[in-house]
C-alpha cells in the first residue's frame, strides 16, 4: 500500500466564509478533537491556522503516547488551509482543508486526507483497515460538531442582529472545569470574547480576578461585560464528605455567588444577562413524582445548597440583569465527571446496578450544556430556572445496562445500597441512590433540540463505539 487519500465532504447551510472563520479562530483544534481520543495539546507556535504556524499534540494513553508536530502549509482564506505533519506516527500526512461556495449562504468542506503508512507496503496490509476505521469515527463525530456547531452559532448571530450586535464579551467563572474549558473554545469558535474570572493576584491569562475563599474580587475590571457565565464551585465528588467538605461545597456555590452578585450589582456597565450553574439536585430524593421547574424544592444538603446557590444570585436580578439558572444533571463526557468514574469499573463487567437500580437518573451530553448555556445568553426571553436535563430520563440499572452494550460488556453485578454507604459515607444517598424524575420542561416548551436526546446514541458518539 503507497500513499492513501481519504475525502470525507460535508455540506453547510452557512457560507464559507463563515465555515472558514470558525476553523480559524482559537478554539476549534479542541471542539473538532473527540472526547473518545485522547490528546493534549503540549505547545504551539505562529498565528492559529496561518502558515508556519504549528501544534505540538500527545496522543495516545501510556504508554503507547506518541507525539505529532503538525505544521500549517497553506493559508488561503476563504477557501483553503493545509496542514502537514513533521513528526508523528505517518510517513505521509497532508490534511487540505477545502471550502467550496454553494451559493450566498452554503458551502461545502471537503477534507482531503492524503496518507502513508510506515514501513509500506506490509505497514498497509496490517494497519490499513485499522486507520480507516479511526478515520471514518474521527471524521464522523468532527463533521457533526462542525454542523451543529456552526447552525447554533447561526442561530445566535441572528438574535444578536435584532440587538445591533455581532458578538459579546463574556465572563466565564470556573473556566478550567470540564464545563468552562469546553464552554470557552465552544464560545470563541462563534467569534466572541471569552475572559476568565481567574483566582488570586499570580493568576495567568484574561480576565479579572477573585479570591472567592478571601471574599475578595477585582470589582473594577468586571466592568463592561455582556454577560457572565458563572460555574465555579467545589467538587461534590472525590472524596467522603467530612464536614470540612461540605462546608466547601456550600461556600464555593453560596458564598462564591453572592461575592460575584454583589460586584456585578455595583458596576456601572453591568452585564446584560448572568447565566448561573445550579443542579437537578435541588428537587431532593423525590422517588417517582414526575419534577419540572415549578415543582417544591427538596430536602438534603444538596437540595438545600441548590437552593441557596440559586437565590445568592439575586442582586443581579434585582439591578435588571437577566438571570437564568441552569439546574444541571449528570453532564456527560469521558473526559471527566461521572461518566469518566464510570467507564473502569464498566469495562470490566462491574457497573451493574447501584442499590435498587429503580432510582431515576437525570443526565445531558456535554456539548448539549454549551447549547444551552449560549441559548440563555442570547435569547433575550430566557430567565428563571431551567432544568438543563435530557428529555429522556432513565433508571439507574438501564443507564447500567446500556453503558454496558455500548462498551460490549455485561452490566449486571450490583452494588448493594448498604456497600455503597460504608464505602462513600454521607455521599451515597444523595449522588447515587435518591431518585428524581426531572424533565426540562421550559426548554420544550421553548422550543429547544437537544444535540442528543437518547442516552444510547449519545454514549455511543461519546466513546466512539
Amino acid at each position: 500500500m503507497g500513499d492513501v487519500l481519504f475525502e470525507p465532504v460535508l455540506d453547510l447551510p452557512v457560507s464559507r466564509e463563515q465555515a472558514f472563520a470558525w476553523h480559524a479562530r482559537e478554539g476549534a483544534f479542541e471542539r473538532l478533537t473527540p472526547p473518545f481520543e485522547p490528546v493534549r495539546v503540549e505547545a504551539r507556535s505562529g498565528r492559529g491556522i496561518e502558515v508556519g504556524a504549528t501544534v505540538r499534540l500527545r496522543t495516545g494513553t501510556p504508554p503507547f503516547a506518541l507525539t505529532w508536530l503538525a505544521e500549517h502549509t497553506v493559508f488561503e482564506p476563504p477557501a483553503l488551509f493545509v496542514d502537514e505533519q513533521r513528526k508523528g506516527p505517518f510517513a505521509l500526512w497532508r490534511h487540505s482543508h477545502r471550502f467550496e461556495a454553494q451559493g450566498a449562504a452554503a458551502s461545502r468542506l471537503v477534507d482531503s486526507i492524503e496518507y502513508r503508512l510506515p514501513g509500506a507496503p506490509l505497514g498497509g496490509f496490517f494497519a490499513g483497515a485499522f486507520v480507516r476505521r479511526k478515520l471514518k469515527r474521527l471524521f464522523e463525530w468532527r463533521h457533526r460538531t462542525t454542523l451543529l456547531d456552526l447552525v447554533a452559532h447561526a442561530r445566535a448571530a441572528e438574535l444578536l442582529a435584532e440587538r445591533d450586535k455581532t458578538n459579546m464579551r463574556i465572563l466565564i467563572s470556573g473556566a478550567s472545569g470540564l464545563v468552562g474549558s469546553a464552554l470557552s473554545a465552544f464560545l470563541t469558535t462563534g467569534g466572541h470574547e471569552v475572559f476568565s474570572l481567574r483566582r488570586g493576584v499570580s493568576a495567568t491569562g484574561r480576565g479579572p480576578t477573585w479570591d472567592p475563599d478571601a471574599g475578595t474580587i477585582d470589582a473594577a475590571a468586571l466592568e463592561g461585560f455582556d454577560a457572565v457565565v458563572h460555574l465555579a464551585g467545589e467538587s461534590i465528588a472525590g472524596e467522603r464528605w467530612s464536614e470540612r467538605k461540605k462546608h466547601a461545597i456550600r461556600a464555593s456555590r453560596v458564598a462564591g455567588t453572592r461575592l460575584l452578585a454583589d460586584a456585578l450589582a455595583r458596576t456601572e456597565r453591568r452585564p446584560e444577562v448572568f447565566v448561573g450553574a445550579s443542579a437537578s439536585g435541588i428537587y431532593g430524593d423525590r422517588g417517582e413524582e414526575v419534577l419540572h421547574e415549578d415543582s417544591p424544592k427538596g430536602e438534603g444538603f444538596l437540595a438545600e445548597v441548590a437552593s441557596d446557590w440559586e437565590d445568592a444570585a439575586r442582586p443581579v436580578r434585582e439591578v435588571g440583569t437577566r438571570l437564568v439558572h441552569l439546574r444541571f444533571g449528570m453532564v456527560l463526557d469521558p473526559r471527566g465527571g461521572a461518566l469518566k468514574e464510570m467507564l473502569l469499573p464498566a469495562k470490566f463487567g462491574v457497573g451493574g446496578p447501584l442499590g435498587s437500580g429503580q432510582q431515576w437518573w437525570q443526565w445531558i451530553a456535554l456539548d448539549d450544556v454549551l447549547d444551552l448555556v449560549l441559548t440563555a445568553l442570547t435569547r433575550t426571553d430566557f430567565h428563571g430556572a431551567y432544568n438543563a436535563v435530557a428529555p429522556e430520563p432513565i433508571r439507574q440499572k438501564d443507564f447500567a445496562r446500556i453503558l454496558g452494550k455500548v462498551l460490549a460488556r455485561p452490566g449486571f453485578i450490583p452494588a448493594p445500597a448498604f456497600v455503597l454507604k460504608l464505602i462513600l459515607g454521607a455521599m451515597a444517598e444523595p449522588l447515587l441512590l435518591a431518585s428524581a424524575r426531572v424533565e426540562p420542561r421550559r426548554l420544550l416548551a421553548a422550543g429547544h433540540r437537544f444535540r442528543w436526546p437518547e442516552l444510547e446514541p449519545a454514549l455511543r458518539a461519546l466513546l466512539g463505539r
